[in-house]
């Protein structure tokens, strides 16, 4: 994963104090780290990066009350949460669940991209794209179709790693994605005729109707905690016989947690109702794990819809 994200608090003395607290954090001094940012917070009070250090530290002291109010301070300090704060609320059950905030989606991947392929595919063993490959392959023999796209748009394209997979099957790809850091190296692949850094959701409600023959998106709806609108933009772009295929991490409910890597888990009913509001019908649904996590596959699920 990337390095731990710092925003300066414009005070030299407090971005010492954060320094040395972490320096502590990590040989596991925590009262004294913990002590080290309240004096860094004393200096700078909207120090945000000490704020959320300080929740961490907090929760892992076993002091949930004040872990909640320290990632609080954090967000109040920079509302466009580029930490993730409001995300550490969720799953400490302080507050309900929300969509995930953008700033933090943009920073996490901006700071990922220059290792992302090589993290993701030795560190995590990553076969998103393989796996869904694999699923589109085997929606289009059931249905007798040869497995060629005139034009498919890539969600939450990355670096390219889907693209890859799919590169001799798509005469034209589109690829968005929320990061400009992940959009220049998807550009150096030279796979997508078209790049746009995006919301997703925003850019296919800038697309016309019936423009794609193949949706894909690869770890990518594991940030959107309501799949409903996505899914209804997506049913609208898809020409007539066209697939939407994604990945999502699973969870044993019905609906939708946030989970220990802060990235949202969908149940399979959740899956299949959103799916069926959407107008889109489901060829295959499977429970699959595509990636591990301390040294554990994550539960996941493979969907391919029409």
């Amino acid at each position: 994963m990337p390095a731990r994200l710092f925003l300066s608090s414009g005070d030299l003395m407090a971005d010492r104090r954060y320094e040395f607290a972490r320096d502590l954090q990590l040989k596991g001094d925590l009262p004294a780290a913990a002590d080290l940012l309240e004096q860094a917070i004393e200096l700078a009070p909207k120090f945000a990066s000490a704020w959320f250090t300080l929740g961490e530290i907090r929760q892992q002291l076993g002091e949930r009350d004040a872990a909640i109010s320290a990632f609080r301070k954090a967000r109040d300090s920079d509302v466009s949460d580029p930490h993730g704060a409001s995300l550490k609320l969720m799953r400490l059950g302080a507050e309900g669940l929300a969509a995930m905030p953008a700033a933090y989606v943009r920073t996490l991947f901006d700071q990922y991209a220059p290792r992302f392929d090589r993290a993701l595919i030795e560190d995590l063993d990553y076969r998103g794209p393989s796996v869904l490959f694999k699923a589109v392959l085997a929606a289009r023999h059931a249905v007798k179709k040869p497995a060629f796209f005139k034009r498919a748009i890539d969600l939450g394209c990355g670096t390219g790693l889907a693209a890859s997979a799919f590169a001799r099957e798509v005469d034209h790809f589109t690829g968005i994605d929320l990061s400009p850091g992940m959009i220049g190296k998807a550009r150096e692949t030279g796979l997508y005729a078209e790049l746009e850094v995006n919301d997703m959701l925003e850019g296919l409600r800038a697309r016309p109707e019936a423009c794609f023959d193949l949706v894909l998106a690869a770890d990518a709806m594991v940030y959107v905690a309501d799949l409903a609108p996505l899914l209804t933009e997506i049913r609208r772009v898809l020409a007539d016989g066209g697939l939407v295929a994604f990945t999502l991490e699973r969870n044993a409910g019905d609906g939708v947690i946030i989970g220990e890597g802060l990235r949202y888990a969908h149940g399979v009913n959740y899956v299949r109702a959103s799916l069926a509001a959407a107008g889109l019908k489901l060829s295959q649904l499977e429970q699959q794990s595509f990636r591990t996590e301390n040294n554990e596959p994550v539960p996941g699920l493979v969907v391919v819809a029409t």
